[in-house]
């Protein structure tokens, strides 16, 4: 990528009944690719839903008036995520996922203008001396931006230290800090929201689950007693010298378990 065009991150569907979604960076290249960048710090039910839809807008809006043969550019959706999805939770050394449409059987790639890549922040674990590529050296400093005071060595790279300057929150001016106070804010709140509601939830759980246990326990004590007091009886009638049969009518016990009575 040598240029990139900031474009403007509201879209809107072609009718009212499309939803609105707004970008959290869209870019375009000179060769005309459209880059959607989101970053998610709370799970998402949807969330993988949410990027196909946002997809769909930039490969919607390539479709000309006059003529045309169909002929799409590439798009790429990348989600840099505060969180790990439910069904990757088995491999916590995988933090990169690449997803293109292919053959299933074949394994084989159908189409290579449509991209999906989803970054697992939380399992980006590597220290500042086990990175070795640029990539790893880009998650790095994305991770850990709001914890460097300087700029290690092993990061004194052009693109790095502009990125660290951009970044500097004591730098910004009063509108930048004011939004970024504002950011803060509501991340914090949503995040309280969440937190608090959770754990409501967990409670009411518990508590709802000590009741279950303690009406299990009442009904499994009445059977229990039922079954006893059965067996109370028909210990009786074997005394008695009733045979099975009429045990059988009197407890509602099997037949099978009135001769193990006999035996004890």
């Amino acid at each position: 990528i040598t240029d990139l065009t900031f474009m403007k991150s509201e879209h809107l569907g072609n009718v009212a009944l499309d939803r609105k979604a707004i970008f959290d960076l869209y870019c375009e290249n000179e060769r005309g690719e459209k880059f959607i960048v989101e970053i998610q710090k709370t799970k998402q039910k949807y969330f993988k839903d949410r990027t196909l839809y946002y997809s769909t807008f930039p490969i919607r809006e390539q479709a000309l008036r006059s003529d045309w043969n169909y002929q799409l550019k590439a798009v790429y959706t990348i989600a840099i995520l505060d969180f790990v999805f439910d069904e990757d939770q088995a491999e916590p050394n995988k933090y990169r996922y690449d997803v293109k449409l292919q053959d299933i059987e074949t394994n084989k790639l159908f189409y290579d203008k449509l991209t999906f890549i989803y970054l697992e922040m939380p399992k980006f674990t590597r220290t500042l001396e086990e990175i070795e590529t640029r990539f790893e050296k880009w998650l790095y400093v994305i991770r850990n931006l709001n914890r460097l005071e300087n700029l290690p060595p092993k990061l004194q790279e052009r693109i790095f230290k502009k990125l660290f300057k951009v970044a500097e929150i004591a730098k910004f001016t009063p509108i930048q800090q004011q939004d970024y106070e504002e950011s803060l804010k509501v991340y914090r709140d949503m995040k309280n929201s969440l937190d608090t509601a959770r754990d409501e939830g967990i409670e009411i759980g518990v508590e709802k689950g000590i009741e279950i246990g303690v009406e299990k326990g009442k009904i499994e004590g009445k059977i229990e007693g039922k079954i006893e007091g059965k067996i109370e009886v028909a210990k009786n009638a074997i005394l008695q010298g009733l045979d099975n049969e009429i045990i059988a009518k009197l407890t509602n016990l099997r037949i099978e378990e009135i001769e193990r009575l006999r035996k004890e």
